[in-house]
């Protein structure tokens, strides 16, 4: 099976009559699209316009947000985070009519003020990071334009497509930036990205951040404060660490994700649902070696479903931090998948699993196996 089962979406046409495949009754004619057949090119200023909490968290609030019991911390970061937003109303991206950090201390002048600016989310994965920064992001009392929220490597993209001091110009009239999973493991683009964080600091611009785990730092639930506030060497002054206790809300108290389907079911869904996809997972996989991580989002665009057959492991590294960036996509905007083949926890080798991107490959497990989840009421009905 290959990716000539699905058509492109560009030849697509949308007809008024269906067909019929056997046991799922009339489906479009014109069948699913396919990943590998798209090649998406993503203009700078669709960069910064989508520099807003991914589609999953436009409803996210604080308010939205369940605390684990067990765990204190959780309720004190939403407590913390309320106030940082609160404390930014009356900021400026000039720093006049600034306040200390968290609202609280004198009003500060135009100069930056010396106190922390920032903001860092501690915790393990799927404890909730990614809705509370987004919450962060909505609670913040600004114009949309003035507040920006994106991943580290959407950050860098932004930089590469823009140029250095374009993006500094770009972002320093915002009032918050947002940084999701701060790559601490690529040291270059760490100190790029740390660079422009100074020069948006003395700017009056509000941080906000999370991160994964330095290479060679197993466990994918060890706290990364000591390793964040090192690697951004002279900003570290500059954030405040808030720690996050908790398991991967994710797991808690649902039940287990969906065996694989057959390719068959996978393939006869894929006809009968709008918006599908459909593609052979090692071609998949080869094709997304010739699209640039950044256009990852754009290569989901009108999706309602990802169809895979035929899931294998993953053969190297390379090929598993690409699907990783995918898996953050396709989980960011909610689209299920469906797949034949091996279950999602065993895409990625023991070695891999015990190495340097370990948080990555069992963050990306985890989305999959959400979305694996959603994608089980598309089989039933």
């Amino acid at each position: 099976m290959s990716c000539s089962l699905a058509r492109p979406l560009d030849s697509v046409t949308v007809s008024s009559s269906s067909a019929t495949v056997s046991g799922i009754g009339p489906i479009p004619e014109a069948g699913p699209s396919s990943l590998c057949t798209r090649e998406p090119h993503v203009p700078a200023d669709r960069l910064v316009a989508e520099m807003v909490p991914p589609p999953r968290f436009d409803a996210v609030r604080f308010d939205t947000y369940l605390p684990d019991p067990n765990q204190p911390s959780q309720t004190e970061a939403v407590r913390v985070l309320s106030g940082f937003a609160a404390g930014l109303g009356g900021a400026h991206a000039t720093g006049a009519g600034r306040r200390g950090f968290l609202g609280f201390g004198r009003a500060k002048g135009p100069k930056t003020p010396a106190g922390p600016r920032g903001v860092y989310l501690d915790g393990g994965y799927g404890v909730g990071k990614t809705h509370l920064l987004a919450s962060l992001w909505h609670a913040t009392p600004a114009e949309p334009s003035l507040k920006a929220f994106g991943t580290f490597v959407e950050l860098t993209n932004l930089v590469g497509a823009l140029g250095f001091q374009k993006t500094v110009q770009t972002l320093s009239g915002h009032r918050l930036l947002c940084i999701d999973e701060f790559e601490l493991d690529d040291p270059g683009d760490t100190v790029l990205v740390s660079t422009l964080l100074g020069k948006l600091v003395d700017a009056g611009v509000a941080l906000a951040a999370t991160s994964n785990t330095l290479p060679g730092k197993l466990g994918e639930g060890r706290f990364a404060s000591v390793d964040f506030l090192r690697e951004i060497q002279g900003l570290s002054a500059h954030f405040r660490s808030l720690r996050i206790d908790g398991e991967d809300y994710r797991h808690r108290g649902l039940p287990e994700a969906p065996a694989p389907y057959s390719d068959e079911q996978v393939t006869k869904t894929a006809y009968a649902t709008a918006g599908a996809s459909l593609d052979d997972f090692p071609h998949l996989l080869d094709h997304l070696a010739r699209v640039h991580p950044s256009r990852y989002g754009a290569l989901t665009d009108g999706l309602k479903a990802v169809c895979l057959t035929d899931v294998q492991p993953v053969p190297d590294q390379s090929t598993a931090l690409r699907l990783v960036v995918l898996a953050d996509r396709l989980y960011d905007r909610e689209v299920p998948v469906l797949a034949s083949g091996l279950p999602f926890d065993r895409l990625f080798s023991e070695e891999m699993l015990n190495g340097g991107y370990r948080k990555k490959y069992f963050r990306a497990i985890s989305r999959l196996t959400a979305l694996a989840r959603d994608a089980k009421r598309l089989v039933e009905h």
